[in-house]
């Protein structure tokens, strides 16, 4: 039997504890101070947008889709002004809260990658 990064981290638990560190670590780092800016004076539904979306995006199930419908996250992201600074202080969030939170450094590695090219991805600004 196959199991999934989700299973792997640790399930609802894992991904919670990476969501809430992700935004703690925004909230609070004064070098991710633009990538805060564009976000909601309140981080919560923020929060659970994204542990929502990476629960499904790590094989667990598929609870994004079934409140939002399709992710496109680009399209959703739009709005905000996302350029390099802001990609690389998101960025800079979501490895440290994936080195707080998840021991095993295969496992980090697996979800690094892809979220790295996700973030760039999402960049609308030069």
């Amino acid at each position: 039997m196959e199991i999934t990064l989700y299973q792997a981290i640790g399930g609802a638990h894992g991904v919670s504890a990476l969501c809430r560190r992700f935004y703690n670590l925004m909230d609070t780092l004064p070098e991710a101070a633009r990538c805060r800016a564009i976000h909601p004076a309140d981080l919560s539904g923020s929060e659970a947008k994204l542990t929502d979306y990476l629960t499904g995006w790590l094989g667990g199930p598929p609870v994004y889709v079934e409140k939002y419908g399709h992710p496109r996250l680009r399209a959703r992201h739009l709005p905000a002004p996302i350029g390099p600074a802001e990609r690389d202080e998101w960025l800079l969030c979501f490895n440290r809260a994936l080195d707080d939170t998840i021991a095993n450094p295969r496992l980090r590695d697996l979800i690094r990658e892809p979220v790295e090219r996700l973030a760039f991805h999402m960049q609308n600004r030069d």
